[in-house]
């Protein structure tokens, strides 16, 4: 019984060198058969390839680039894309249709290709049988034939010259030498001579191209340039005329004039202003001040304007010179004195003048005030129309330099423009790059292509990995057990023993054939009855199943010699066919099946069903005819109890029953024998197959006593067991 839980994933166990040389050393048929299939193709592709012959010119590849026009020279910069772009344009249409020009080729070219048709080759001819098939087809399919072979018809010429520039075009090479400005031309072609031409005719083409392509671009630069000059001038006599028109409306003349003047003006013109608001506001100072005399709220002579005047300080002088003469006089005199009257009389005369005084002085201030209010109002309205003239003046003279600066641009690109035109027609002639045949080509002797030595090897090399390759695939794509180690390791189940592959005139079909067993077939089941018994040394399996996972693997086989091998030593064996749904054991020895198994399972006979066998001390039990329920019959406890009866009379007893995956009359016997051995057909049984019955045995607790490889292939499998199988197997033939 397997002692530990299966698990559902299968590891693959880990593969040593030894390992990848066994599995090429078992399919080296495959590996043979491949490397042959590569190196004929590859050999006969190479010795029946037509002979490529390539010529080869150097050509010196400089760029200039002009500088000043009075110069004979350019400075030449740095380009790593300069190479590369001359090598395109080398490979390029035109120039492979200036060649085909050069060489009038649509005459000459079947001449070279009929002096070099290379013999009869199979393989040109099959490749044209099919080319013609396919424009036959593709001709009949067409709907529109008739009109395409009447445009074709038309165009023919065209398609000749654009032929043949395709086939310069696809011999034709270039490969730019390191470190250096030369670049080499091939050619390859079947015809030695005509390769060398075109090479030579290539390098002439690249020259012609190079040159239609500089003035090409000359020409339509300085067609673009004149053209845009003339537009440039009407633009330039456009400006100019609306200019002057502006100037003319607008007297631009006088107003340059008096934008000069009027800064001045509006400065001088501020100042005053300036000086006008001070002295208003000074005067409106004192004319508030004096405001509140006028209205009697204040004494005049309190004011400083008023009291430092100097009429009015002479005034209050006499005032008080009076005033004091008038003292002295009171003294003397009474009032009614002569002198008394008219002191007073001085006085009040003093006094009115003094009022008239400031009465005149207030009103000089008040029309003071009013004066440099009028006049700062006068000032501020003179600024403000400078400055209306200033802006009026200037938006004039914006436009007016706008008009101006419009007419100086365009007039500049004009000038340049006609600079340029001149110095591009002196320069036109210059050539920017620079072409030297350093080195034309010579017509080759020997074939570039095909390299024979290489391409054999590389056939050599391509079958060998192509081979090894597949056999890798095939083993890694194999899901099938082969090895011994292939069991113990995944299952953990020992391997009882190994049954070699039979072949078809080994085969035993019958009991006599039993008999004439090889050599080798029969001491594997020596081998096969040895392990049993060492699988458990001290009470030995008496019964034993023999089952496998799925059909055809070997087990009704495997049942009848092992039973056969045990009978041959001495020991009573009984063989039990207890697989009711598909028996053979009864066609292997040549008895009747009309009773068996099921007949003696279902009780309704109580003939015996044990026979005799043509072996000594060998007994066979059939199945009997198929009953509708063999499950029931191999699980009933009369089956039980049969084979327990049986057991005290046979020293073994082998079993043999239905595949585990298909049915389940397996499981009902597994539980009631000692043991069960199964049957694992080489590289025919799956992992996932065996994992299957495994599992179920474990489930119904059968004691499994381990496996059996049948069809082992030994000399396939290397290591030691080719060995053991070759030792047989020259006894065989001896």
């Amino acid at each position: 019984m397997i002692e530990q839980p299966l698990e559902q994933t299968i590891e693959p166990r880990e593969t040593h060198l030894r390992d990848y040389l066994r599995i090429l050393r078992k399919r080296m048929k495959i590996i043979v058969l491949v490397f042959g299939i590569v190196f004929v193709v590859s050999a006969v592709k190479t010795f029946t390839t037509t002979p490529i012959y390539s010529a080869s010119t150097k050509v010196l590849i400089e760029k200039t680039e002009p500088g000043d026009i009075l110069s004979n020279y350019g400075y030449v910069s740095y380009d790593p894309e300069f190479l590369a772009t001359q090598s395109h344009i080398i490979t390029s249409m035109p120039v492979a249709q200036k060649v085909v020009a050069l060489l009038n080729l649509e005459k000459t070219y079947d001449t070279f290709t009929s002096q070099h048709s290379g013999g009869f080759s199979p393989l040109r001819s099959i490749k044209g049988w099919v080319s013609g098939l396919m424009r036959t087809i593709s001709n009949l399919f067409s709907s529109d034939s008739a009109a395409q072979a009447g445009a074709d018809a038309g165009d023919g010429e065209n398609d000749r010259q654009n032929q043949l520039a395709q086939l310069v075009r696809g011999g034709l090479s270039v490969s730019p030498v390191p470190e250096s400005r030369i670049v080499n031309i091939n050619f390859s072609s079947p015809n030695p001579a005509l390769a060398a031409i075109i090479t030579n005719s290539v390098a002439k083409a690249y020259i012609e191209q190079i040159l239609e392509m500089q003035m090409s671009s000359s020409n339509y630069s300085i067609g673009w340039m004149t053209k845009k000059a003339d537009e440039e001038r009407a633009k330039l006599e456009a400006a100019e005329k609306t200019l002057q028109a502006y100037m003319k409306a607008h007297d631009i003349l006088t107003i340059e004039d008096r934008i000069t003047i009027l800064p001045q003006k509006l400065a001088e013109i501020s100042s005053q202003l300036t000086q006008a608001q001070t002295e208003r506001k000074a005067m409106e100072t004192v004319y508030l001040s004096v405001k509140d005399v006028l209205q009697g709220e204040e004494d005049p002579l309190t004011l400083p304007v008023i009291n430092g005047d100097a009429m009015i300080k002479s005034l209050n002088q006499k005032i008080l010179e009076t005033r004091q003469h008038i003292m002295e006089l009171s003294k003397k005199y009474g009032p009614k004195h002569a002198l008394m009257r008219n002191a007073d009389s001085e006085l009040a005369m003093l006094t009115e003048n003094r009022d008239q005084e400031i009465q005149r002085i207030i009103k000089s201030i008040q029309n003071e005030y009013e004066l440099a209010k009028s006049t700062e109002e006068n000032m501020q309205a003179m600024l403000s129309d400078i400055k209306a003239d200033t802006v009026e003046l200037n938006e004039r003279f914006i436009q007016y330099n706008i008009l101006k600066r419009e007419v100086e641009t365009n007039r500049n690109m004009y000038d340049a423009l006609v600079s340029r035109i001149k110095e591009q027609s002196v320069t036109e002639q210059i050539q920017r790059v620079d072409v030297w045949v350093v080195e034309e080509a010579q017509t080759p002797v020997a074939p570039s292509q095909p390299n024979i030595p290489r391409n054999l090897m590389l056939g050599i090399v391509l079958g060998l990995f192509a081979g090894v390759g597949l056999v890798l695939f095939l083993e890694y794509l194999d899901n099938t057990i082969k090895l011994p180690e292939d069991l113990e390791e995944q299952f953990d189940i020992p391997v009882l023993g190994l049954v070699p592959l039979e072949k078809e005139k080994e085969k035993t079909d019958s009991e006599k054939e039993l008999e004439e067993t090889p050599s080798a077939f029969r001491e594997s089941f020596n081998a096969l009855q040895s392990s049993i018994q060492l699988s458990a040394h001290e009470s030995p399996p008496k019964t034993i199943l023999v089952t496998s996972n799925l059909p055809k693997e070997g087990k009704t086989t495997s049942a009848t010699h092992l039973a056969e091998t045990i009978s041959r030593s001495g020991k009573k064996v009984l063989l039990i066919d207890a697989d009711m749904r598909r028996p053979r054991v009864h066609k292997i020895f040549d008895i009747k099946n009309d009773k068996g198994l099921s007949t003696s399972m279902a009780g309704a006979s109580d003939m015996k069903v044990i026979q005799k066998s043509r072996i000594e001390n060998l007994d066979i039990i059939p199945s009997g005819p198929v009953p509708p329920n063999p499950a029931e019959l191999l699980g009933s406890e009369r089956f039980r109890a049969t084979l327990k009866l049986l057991s005290e009379k046979y020293h073994t007893i082998v079993i043999d029953s239905p595949p585990l995956l298909s049915v389940m009359d397996s499981y009902h016997i597994s539980k009631v024998v000692d043991g069960t051995i199964l049957i694992v057909r080489s590289a025919k049984t799956t992992y996932d197959a065996m994992y299957k019955g495994l599992k179920h045995l474990d489930e119904v607790g059968a004691k499994i006593l381990g496996a059996v490889i049948n069809g082992a292939d030994f000399k396939k499998s290397g290591y030691y067991y080719y060995d053991y199988y070759h030792y047989y197997g020259s006894e065989d033939e001896e």
